[in-house]
């Protein structure tokens, strides 16, 4: 913490400048000798990229200035080389995502309970009026039914039986033999699957890093054969014809899951 203190100091003196939050696996103490610094900025209005730069050059010897791939963020290299990636968000859009997601329990398509993971998992560094402690405190509770259900029914229309569903573009991209859709089909469907899984364990998502092994550790129910149907279907040397076997098996395997945990 002590390489980005003054960094954080200086941000703490604007005044668009809410709150600012440490996550990732530094704050999870999940954190190795690369892991970079993941620095939450929450906003109650906009903070000039000018101002931002003007921050940062004291501080980084590199910077990608307001990359907007995900979130709008502000990637750099700290002057002894470590990354440090900035994200800022709107304090109230964030707030209203928690909301719709825990409260109102919406599912997504992945990935759903991510921001709510966030929240709860971050390091409040500074918070000007205590909005973050506030929501750390409003969305420290237990996971809604509601909500598991609703994942639970989603994803798994998303992952098979139905003419959308990830199972058939699998079927379709290895029939085309196109590989690239393959994948990225393959990627959709696992985000889904992950999301069932901790779902059904009432665990909230911890975003998409180390997700074998978080599963291992803190997952009560897992599908059979959980890891070893990864490790061929995600297998480099697989044989593609071989694909939708492994992801049936998957299919198979998480629908019971469901079916004995309900």
């Amino acid at each position: 913490m002590d390489k980005i203190k003054n960094l954080i100091e200086d941000l703490s003196k604007r005044q668009e400048i809410e709150s600012i939050a440490l996550g990732g696996s530094r704050a999870t103490k999940l954190n190795d000798n690369n892991s970079d610094y993941d620095l939450y900025v929450y906003l109650n209005s906009d903070l000039s990229k000018e101002v931002r730069k003007n921050i940062l050059d004291k501080y980084c010897n590199y910077i990608e200035l307001n990359n907007t791939y995900w979130e709008v963020e502000d990637d750099c290299y700290l002057n002894d080389g470590t990354i440090i990636e900035i994200i800022y968000r709107s304090v109230d859009e964030f707030e209203n995502e928690l909301k719709s997601v825990v409260l109102d329990c919406n599912a997504h398509n992945g990935y759903t309970t991510c921001m709510w993971s966030n929240i709860n998992e971050c390091v409040v560094l500074y918070d000007k009026n205590n909005k973050l402690k506030d929501l750390k405190d409003k969305y420290d509770i237990k996971y809604p039914k509601e909500l598991r259900r609703n994942i639970i029914e989603k994803n798994l229309k998303l992952l098979d039986g139905y003419i959308p569903s990830f199972s058939t573009q699998i079927k379709k991209a290895i029939i085309r033999r196109d590989i690239v859709s393959i994948n990225h089909r393959i990627t959709e469907f696992l985000a889904s699957y992950f999301d069932i899984i901790f779902a059904v364990n009432e665990l909230q998502h911890p975003g998409e890093k180390r997700l074998i092994s978080i599963c291992l550790s803190s997952c009560k129910y897992l599908p059979k054969d959980f890891e070893e149907n990864l490790e061929k279907l995600l297998s480099g040397n697989r044989n593609k014809e071989e694909v939708m076997l492994i992801v049936n098996k998957i299919v198979d395997n998480i629908k019971e899951l469901v079916l004995d945990i309900k």
